[in-house]
């Protein structure tokens, strides 16, 4: 038995675990290495296996008929379930446990939005994905929840709004003014042109485009994974995600933004640029540094204060002329 321990979890809970492994599945393991919280690497002889853990049954049997439904229909290009214990699904102390195909990572450096190269390939991916699972919409209409952009961004901004007094520690008030005014203008316009999401055909959205959802793997290949926040909708969101995570590294420039070929027509519809402008990111990632009480660490600071005050002038920027194309 061998264990490799982090920080994602204790010796008490990797002994638990890798005990009732061993009697729940079909060929015994030889090692646990938790990768983050409720996922982890299994090693089965000279073959590996990711083990992630669910809250609730549903969520795991939705996210094993997703990617098994992906991959009939073609696309390759991420993990599917595989069946790897004795009889009942795995469980333990309050959590479902789901064997992942392992994607063996290429010995470069990760994904990261910071390469133009990567930044292309992730949409080209996207893109595929978006074609795979426009065919399966329909089959998961009654699974899935419909993405509802107006109602995430609105409680996303309230809870922002309610965090302000501990925010207003960190941030001048200018910027907070600021940041909240770009707000209102988007939810504002976005109010008046929201039909534009019903201009494509309905797609199943990936919903979490974080740069650590693409991998690399060792046959050169890019990967999607963790389906934790799909739902049904518009293309355009996943897109609009997807500019939000990219524009930091293009110092938020429209132009830029305009040279990738899945972005440019969407940069026609006066619905997605309104949505363009919404502070989400700065929204997002205050909200989860207070939710956690991270607050006092420097470091998670830092990175939030990034995106709200280092940025702040470019994106102000760009704001301006996103605003100066609605005008026309």
């Amino acid at each position: 038995m061998k264990m490799m321990n982090n920080a994602s979890g204790d010796d008490l809970t990797l002994n638990r675990l890798f005990s009732y492994l061993q009697e729940e599945l079909v060929t015994p393991i030889e090692s646990i290495h938790p990768i983050r919280k409720n996922v982890y690497l299994l090693q089965k002889g000279n073959q590996f296996v990711v083990l992630k853990g669910f809250s609730h049954l549903r969520k795991l049997q939705i996210q094993k008929a997703f990617t098994s439904s992906l991959r009939q229909e073609g696309f390759k290009n991420s993990y599917i379930f595989q069946n790897l214990e004795k009889e009942s699904p795995l469980y333990l102390d309050g959590t479902y446990y789901g064997c992942l195909e392992h994607i063996p990572l290429s010995s470069s450096s990760p994904f990261s939005y910071e390469s133009e190269k990567e930044r292309k390939d992730g949409l080209r991916l996207l893109e595929e994905f978006h074609q795979t699972t426009g065919k399966l919409s329909r089959r998961y209409q009654t699974v899935l929840k419909e993405y509802n952009l107006m109602l995430k961004w609105r409680e996303r901004a309230a809870r922002f709004i309610n965090n302000l007094s501990i925010i207003k520690f960190f941030v001048q008030q200018e910027i907070l003014n600021e940041v909240m005014e770009w707000a209102d203008f988007s939810l504002k316009g976005l109010e008046l042109e929201y039909s534009f999401l019903n201009n494509h055909d309905q797609v199943i959205l990936h919903g979490d485009l974080a740069h650590h959802n693409f991998i690399r793997g060792i046959d050169s290949e890019l990967y999607i994974i963790d389906f934790d926040l799909v739902s049904i909708g518009s293309p355009a969101c996943d897109y609009l995600q997807y500019c939000n995570r990219i524009l930091p590294s293009l110092d938020w420039s429209l132009q830029d933004l305009t040279e990738y070929e899945q972005i440019r027509p969407f940069l026609n519809n006066r619905g997605f640029l309104y949505a363009l402008l919404f502070p989400t990111d700065i929204f997002r990632e205050w909200n989860r540094l207070i939710k956690e009480r991270q607050y006092s660490s420097t470091f998670q600071v830092r990175q939030v204060l990034d995106l709200t005050v280092r940025q702040f002038f470019n994106r102000q920027s760009f704001v301006e002329q996103v605003k100066l194309l609605l005008e026309n």
